[in-house]
């Protein structure tokens, strides 16, 4: 699948369980959007991420990418310790120079 570099870098550092490469990958002011929950900034990006991790062990696999340019849609089967493993859901990123600046998950 060919991907936009920094999403390939978010999916490759989610796989390695490496929240610095993760983090690196989005903007300074970027957001994410998870389970009804917003996180805008690099520390709390991190901080959601490392939580999610430890409480859930999931592993993300991108099964499928639409869009390109700035925005981005990755379905993806997501397993791990939570109820309905696996879960197929879709990641929407929105990029900006190169790097992630909105992530949705849904």
């Amino acid at each position: 699948m060919d991907m936009p570099e920094s999403v390939q870098a978010y999916f490759d550092a989610e796989r390695r369980n490496d929240a610095d490469a993760l983090v690196a990958a989005f903007a300074v002011g970027a957001v994410v959007r998870d389970e009804g929950a917003v996180h805008e900034g690099l520390t709390a990006i991190r901080r959601w991420w490392v939580a999610a991790k430890e409480k859930t062990h999931h592993v993300t696999a991108p099964i499928e990418m639409s869009g390109g340019g700035e925005t981005v849609s990755v379905c993806a089967l997501v397993s791990g310790d939570f109820p309905n493993s696996p879960a197929t859901l879709d990641f929407a990123f929105t990029i900006a120079q190169g790097k992630i600046v909105a992530l949705e998950i849904g």
